[in-house]
């Protein structure tokens, strides 16, 4: 069965009974794909690079669930510092909204990892095993012969091989690389989770890579539902010039446009739409369909340009306006957002520290003291041990401190958790009392405190009852 022709009433790669026609884009070849590879190629080795890296003596993206520490580029975050990611992906969210009031889907067609790693990864193993489109297309038609089926093997087997691949080092962002490659040599049985996890990621990817593609960006992501609220008539996205190309017709006939109906921006497009009716929620923005057309007025020699990046305004021979209220609002927003992130960066410590009050009666009573016990919760996030000095600040005459040293050693990356016992003599309490816990390292660089409440009983109370325990024990009583 035939795929459709495109049409703007519905999507391209799904057929009336809900089937999905598998789509054979062909190759292109000009200046915005020779930029896209090597593009690619750098994000790729980005992608796949951190874990190898090394800054401060860790990767320089190591996600250590275990330990509940986050390494990002040499700044080490704990469990406590989770707040900081809303700042992140917050920031993330406005940096899109952003790029995509200005120039489109850019990010889809030049950086999102499905497009660089479909394009640049699998789609080239099945060119190199398989052919051109051409051959492709004859080859899905042809009855199964060996060739075919060695063919398809192959091309799977590298598939599943690239997969594997791409979820190793995926892993090796949240167990670090030595350990990846320990568990790869050990027996699965050894490790049945984060095996199970593998197995299971590998074959997604391959799924993905091998069969689904372009139903991801179209049925699953929600970016490009969103665009139609990002965009307006003044974003830069990839479209058809209208003006120049219509009415379409072959080279030579007389009062048609440039546009010569080869189709070749549908045969390229990877998503299988026809741009000549304008922008679609399957644009991905890869550029394809402008290489191919740019091809084909180049053989004609026509003017470049035909299909390009251009704003709405631009196609209707308006200038484009990039100061416009979309774009600064956006960019108000993402300036906040960043000035929020850099403060919130700005606060993160080398270490934390933590008191709470131990779960229980909030206060004890005894013959001579009002007694509050506390959990002081010491995290080092340094790659070093430190010495870390304690002292009590703005604490009433008499208090008493036990249980906790007054210098505390902590391992690099680790944690201690130790009580504190602060006891007020009964005569020399008058009510609830506020106190900081302070510490310092040793060298002195850095402080951290938290401020307490020391709780009681009534003090009226408490002395009617030390006058009656006095009166008790009197002479002659």
């Amino acid at each position: 069965m035939a795929a459709p022709l495109p049409t703007r009433d519905s999507v391209t790669t799904i057929r009336e009974d809900g089937s999905r026609p598998f789509l054979f884009p062909a190759d292109t070849h000009g200046r915005f794909t020779l930029a896209r590879r090597v593009s690619a190629v750098l994000l790729i080795g980005f992608y796949l690079s951190l874990p190898w890296i090394q800054v401060g003596g860790y990767p320089a993206v190591f996600l250590d669930l275990a330990e509940r520490r986050f390494h990002l580029f040499g700044l080490t975050l704990a469990a406590q510092d989770m707040w900081l990611l809303f700042f992140v992906i917050t920031g993330l969210g406005f940096s899109l909204f952003f790029v995509t009031a200005l120039f489109g889907r850019i990010w889809c067609g030049w950086a999102c990892p499905h497009t660089v790693f479909l394009d640049q990864v699998y789609r080239r193993i099945e060119r190199l095993i398989d052919g051109d489109a051409v051959a492709r297309r004859a080859l899905d038609a042809a009855p199964f012969t060996p060739l075919k089926l060695l063919r398809r093997t192959v091309k799977h087997a590298l598939y599943l091989l690239v997969s594997a691949a791409i979820a190793h080092l995926f892993l090796a962002y949240f167990v670090s690389l030595p350990e990846v490659w320990k568990m790869i040599r050990s027996a699965p049985a050894e490790n049945w989770s984060t095996f199970g996890f593998m197995a299971v990621y590998t074959g997604g990817l391959y799924f993905n890579f091998g069969w689904f593609r372009e139903q991801l960006c179209i049925v699953i992501c929600p970016y490009g539902r969103m665009q139609s609220a990002l965009i307006d008539d003044n974003s830069l996205v990839i479209g058809y010039d209208t003006a120049r190309g219509e009415p379409r017709g072959k080279a030579g006939t007389e009062g048609a446009g440039d546009c010569v109906a080869c189709h070749r921006c549908v045969h390229v497009c990877p998503t299988g739409i026809d741009i000549r009716q304008g922008l679609q929620m399957e644009c991905v923005g890869c550029t394809a369909c402008i290489d191919a057309c740019d091809d084909v007025m180049d053989r004609l020699h026509r003017p470049r340009g035909l299909i390009r990046y251009d704003a709405q305004t631009g196609f209707s021979g308006r200038p484009i306006r990039w100061l416009r209220p979309r774009t600064v609002l956006y960019g108000l927003l993402l300036l906040a957002g960043a000035s929020v992130a850099t403060w919130a960066l700005s606060t993160v410590r080398p270490a934390n520290l933590g008191v709470t009050r131990i779960i229980g009666t909030p206060y004890i009573v005894t013959a001579d003291f009002v007694r509050n016990q506390f959990l002081v919760r010491l995290v080092n996030k340094q790659n070093q041990p430190v010495d870390f000095l304690l002292r009590l600040e703005h604490a009433p005459a008499g208090l008493l401190q036990t249980g906790l040293r007054e210098a505390i050693s902590v391992p690099a990356l680790g944690e201690v958790v130790q009580p504190l016992v602060l006891q007020q003599p009964r005569g020399q309490y008058h009510g609830p009392f506020a106190l900081t816990v302070r510490i310092a390292d040793a060298a002195d660089r850095f402080h951290l405190s938290r401020q307490i409440e020391f709780l009681g009983p009534d003090v009226r109370l408490l002395h009617e009852e030390e006058e009656e325990r006095r009166e008790h024990h009197a002479p002659g009583h």
